[in-house]
């Protein structure tokens, strides 16, 4: 018989590439009184190195989770950290007990070299222009958003990606790059929710669609009118179909 959930489960919360833990803050509220750890990947504050590959950051979260003293939690991650989120599920399968990925893909989008360094160059253009992470944020932000997304969106997530550490966010960005765990998916042994965007580009629903058919016990929500930056654009109906699958 498998034990009733306990409403009390620790929940690991994983930020995206341009994110910080601080955007978590409405999500800590609504899984209150469940005991909430949002990570800061590495390097992120500048305090401490990046982690070039997702093997080491999956390591960084079993670290954290030792650190407080916690067997298994679980996991909720959104865009590199919905990979993320993956990656841990598979490396470290013990550590996740229910899995929660949002507006993310098994892989990054193409093998092609040339694609690769193109997005590279895309990305860092505000970077090598000097512009800093404030204009890769002012560049990257309102495509990011669906035409219903909350008006507090675009302001919280152009602050949050605005403090990123710069090297952080170069090297980070290579090691999304370098992620595909499509072949694994039929291994993922957590019950898993994923949550797309209606209009989101980068991670459009077709994907993640396809993602929860290959894994063995897995749905989809998707949310009407909202891009890639789902939590923040539609926090009720995210948060919704959160505690619903967690309850």
């Amino acid at each position: 018989m498998t034990p009733a959930p306990n409403p009390l489960w620790p929940t690991l919360l994983l930020h995206g590439i341009g994110g910080r833990a601080a955007l978590w803050a409405d999500s800590i509220a609504a899984l209150a009184p469940r005991p909430v750890i949002a990570m800061d990947m590495p390097g992120y504050d500048g305090t401490r190195p990046a982690l070039a590959s997702f093997a080491a950051l999956a390591d960084a979260a079993v670290a954290l989770l030792d650190a407080r003293g916690i067997g298994s939690a679980d996991v909720v991650g959104h865009s590199l950290g919905g990979m993320l989120a993956l990656e841990l599920a598979l490396r470290h399968p013990a550590r996740v007990r229910r899995l929660v990925i949002v507006a993310s893909s098994p892989a990054f989008g193409s093998r092609d070299p040339a694609f690769r360094e193109a997005f590279l160059a895309a990305r860092q253009k505000p970077l090598d222009e000097g512009l800093g992470m404030a204009g890769v944020a002012r560049a990257l932000v309102p495509g990011m958003l669906g035409p219903a997304a909350s008006a507090q969106a675009a302001p919280a997530a152009i602050a949050a990606m605005g403090s990123v550490d710069e090297a952080a966010y170069r090297i980070t960005l290579a090691t999304l790059t370098s992620f595909d765990r499509r072949a694994d998916l039929p291994r993922v042994a957590q019950p898993a929710l994923l949550i797309a965007g209606e209009a989101d580009a980068t991670a459009p629903p077709r994907g993640m669609s396809r993602m929860a058919e290959a894994m063995p016990d897995a749905r989809l929500v998707v949310i009407p009118g909202v891009g890639h930056l789902l939590p923040l654009e539609a926090p009720e109906a995210f948060h919704a179909a959160l505690l619903a699958f967690l309850a």
